[in-house]
């Protein structure tokens, strides 16, 4: 036995020393043949190449193949990962769009250059500094308009109902979005906090947030929105919910294939306080940090989360130096909360015969518990405790949405009535505004196809294939008069949703984001759930209780 022992103590090292050295030479022989390929095609290949462009196709298509989570940058490009992590840049404070081949300033963020110059939302960008930029991409245009905070950029745009463009000298800055979008009381002495994003100073700005409330008056309850958040820096979730949980509890732990990435997170200040009902609100846009929030507040039974299922991304990315100036950010590990348990929702070493990835399926679902017992699933995001079910909005609504009709009717209405004193907390669509809108819709023609006419088309066509067509004629025309008559009827049955839409767009042309939040509020099932909640001790107790 003692030598069958020495013999595995000294032959351990050896197999490992081995297996090291095979997958070294694996590495090199994979790079000698990727070098031997680009190498051969740049002197043989029939048109010239551009030897830049085809690595970067290499690259993106070698990381793409991984997880979408893992990406490179060239040094030109490191100022988006910069973005990431701070939420600032050097720019004008203006997010874009597309729609066809124009560039749209679609919302001058309040108190930012664009907005202190006069930029509205809805202004077509036709030059940058004298150059036409008609046909460039949204990412080329956003390029160009950032820069060093202090230089200077001309902008000319055409605007509704303005003959000649207009010409704007706008100072660039440095532009900071914040993290906590609005705060404020929603009903009685009930907080609300928007925290958007999860970039550098989260956690102070909400503090500050939480601290401003309270010295307007005590708060009762809590309500944090995490909802739309896609996450960002882990320390800053965890200190945030240091600040509802005692000191030294663990939080979250990531675990990689390199020791070296794998943590353990837990909260290391006293907290503010432990004793405040909390509700967490998310839906299917809340990922990552948003994830470790909602999931280690949900897991240490410290408040209820109220709204719809998280998107599931259970992945860390660390962003690490690479040659030239150049980064990439690589997943390096899973992050686990408190109970265990992994939230990642796909799993991305594995694809389907049809080259997609999984989902991880039910039947694999491990439970987990709670600390007071109650039981939670992983494989699939965060699941509510109290799921809140979305009207249904009609394709009619996404299609107006979606095909910038909401947005261009309220580029108009501001334009028309640019010194109205529009309220956030009282403005309505009105009849007058939706016969405007209705009004509008006949101008521009609006068209759109339905679900259902697509599937008549299929029946159509499979029928005239079959040469059923004569038979089955007049069921046809029967079927396609019914889809006509209730597609028709479809803008007065979501009326109310296409309002909400238009109201939404209509206040931020005056009172910017802070304004749509505070209307959007006025209209939100996820928050009627969290007052009713809140306003109910006995209910909120008997959730964390696992009764």
């Amino acid at each position: 036995m003692k030598k069958l022992l020495l013999l595995l103590f000294v032959s351990l090292p050896l197999c490992l020393n081995l297996t090291a050295q095979s997958n070294n030479f694996e590495v090199s022989k994979n790079m000698e043949i990727y070098t031997s390929v680009y190498k051969t095609l740049f002197e043989n290949y029939v048109d010239d190449i551009n030897t830049a462009e085809l690595m970067r196709t290499g690259i993106d298509a070698m990381l793409e193949s991984l997880d979408p989570y893992t990406e490179f940058k060239s040094e030109s490009e490191i100022e988006d990962f910069r973005f990431m992590t701070t939420g600032q840049y050097g720019g004008i404070g203006a997010s874009i769009q597309q729609q066809g081949d124009n560039i749209i300033i679609s919302d001058p963020y309040e108190g930012f250059p664009a907005a202190k110059s006069g930029l509205i939302a809805g202004d077509i960008i036709s030059k940058i500094d004298g150059r036409e930029i008609t046909g460039k991409s949204s990412s080329d245009v956003s390029e160009l308009m950032k820069g060093e905070p202090g230089t200077t950029l001309l902008i000319s745009v055409k605007r509704y109902n303005e003959p000649q463009l207009l010409d704007f000298t706008i100072k660039r800055e440095i532009v900071k979005l914040p993290n906590v979008a609005y705060s404020g009381y929603i009903h009685d002495s009930i907080g609300y906090i928007s925290l958007s994003a999860f970039t550098a100073n989260a956690a102070a700005d909400f503090l500050k947030a939480y601290n401003d409330l309270n010295k307007i008056k005590k708060m009762s309850g809590l309500v944090i929105d995490l909802r739309n958040n896609g996450g960002g820096l882990l320390n800053e979730a965890v200190k945030i919910i240091n600040m509802f949980v005692p000191k030294g509890e663990l939080i979250v732990s990531t675990k990689g294939r390199v020791p070296s990435k794998s943590s353990v997170y837990t909260t290391s200040a006293s907290p503010i306080n432990t004793d405040i009902p909390l509700v967490i609100l998310v839906n299917n846009n809340s990922a990552s940090a948003s994830e470790i929030l909602a999931g280690a507040i949900q897991d240490l039974d410290r408040g209820v989360v109220v709204g719809q299922r998280t998107f599931g991304k259970g992945l860390v990315q660390n962003i690490l130096p690479t040659a030239y100036n150049t980064q990439t950010k690589i997943t390096v590990a899973k992050y686990y909360i408190p109970s265990g348990r992994c939230i990642q929702a796909i799993d991305y070493s594995h694809k389907d015969e049809n080259g997609k990835w999984e989902k991880v399926p039910d039947s694999l679902m491990t439970k987990f518990k709670t600390r007071n017992g109650r039981t939670v699933l992983d494989g699939a995001g965060i699941k509510p405790d109290i799921e809140v079910k979305q009207d249904d909005a009609g394709e009619i609504t996404s299609g107006l949405f979606f095909d910038q009709h909401i947005f261009n009717f309220a580029t108009r209405y501001y334009i028309n009535h640019p010194n109205d004193s529009i309220s956030s907390e009282s403005f309505e669509v009105d009849n007058v505004i939706w016969n405007d809108f209705l009004a509008y819709l006949k101008e521009v023609d609006y068209k759109y196809t339905t679900a259902a006419e697509e599937q008549y088309k299929i029946l159509e066509k499979s029928i005239k294939k079959n040469n059923y067509y004569n038979d089955l004629k007049d069921e046809l025309n029967t079927l396609a008069s019914a889809i006509a008559t209730a597609k028709a009827d479809d803008i007065n049955k979501y009326r109310n949703n296409i309002e909400l839409f238009i109201g939404s767009e209509i206040i931020s042309r005056y009172n910017y984001d802070k304004g749509r939040i505070i209307y959007s509020l006025r209209h939100d099932k996820d928050i009627d759930e969290s007052i009713s909640l809140l306003s109910n001790p006995s209910k909120y107790l008997n959730i964390i209780s696992g009764k």
